[in-house]
């Protein structure tokens, strides 16, 4: 059974647009189940603020590419946060120097994520929901202007 999602903006900068996406009717994204997860997590809080941290320095800077672990397969744009290792993994789509779709993530329980269920489940969503919305691009139905998805507000997509 195919799951509906819809994408929000999370947080915009001068240089960076997040995103993430949304299961719930309610619209709690994905990077907030993550945060809601770890926030009061103690024994992983080193890596959870390592990748908050990171989060700040792409919102300053922008979702470069030398920022993020590539991770998935060569024709989508999934990867990862932090950069060096940790106990915690951050899944994200990263669109462009400007524009970040941030998923959910959680502890790293196995050397690749395709080996844990739930981190692979997180990468999997994101995936199909990265070819949903190339196709959505391609066809014109969402539209990339600068630092923001056009048209993205209502859209509906089914992974």
């Amino acid at each position: 059974m195919k799951k509906k999602t819809t994408l929000e903006l999370v947080e915009q900068s001068d240089k960076v647009s997040f995103y993430s996406i949304s299961f719930a009717a309610d619209r709690t994204t994905e990077f907030e189940l993550f945060l809601k997860e770890f926030e009061d997590e103690a024994i992983l809080n080193k890596d959870y603020q390592r990748i908050l941290n990171a989060l700040r320095i792409i919102l300053d800077k922008g979702a470069l590419e030398r920022y993020f672990r590539p991770e998935g397969k060569i024709n989508d744009n999934l990867c990862a946060l932090p950069l060096d290792s940790g106990k915690i993994r951050l899944y994200c789509l990263r669109i462009s120097d400007e524009i970040l779709i941030i998923g959910n993530g959680g502890k790293k329980t196995a050397q690749k994520y395709e080996d844990d269920a739930i981190l692979f489940g997180y990468a999997l969503d994101l995936q199909k929901f990265d070819a949903l919305l190339r196709r959505a691009i391609d066809k014109g139905y969402v539209t990339i202007e600068e630092k923001e998805l056009k048209a993205i507000e209502d859209k509906e997509f089914y992974i």
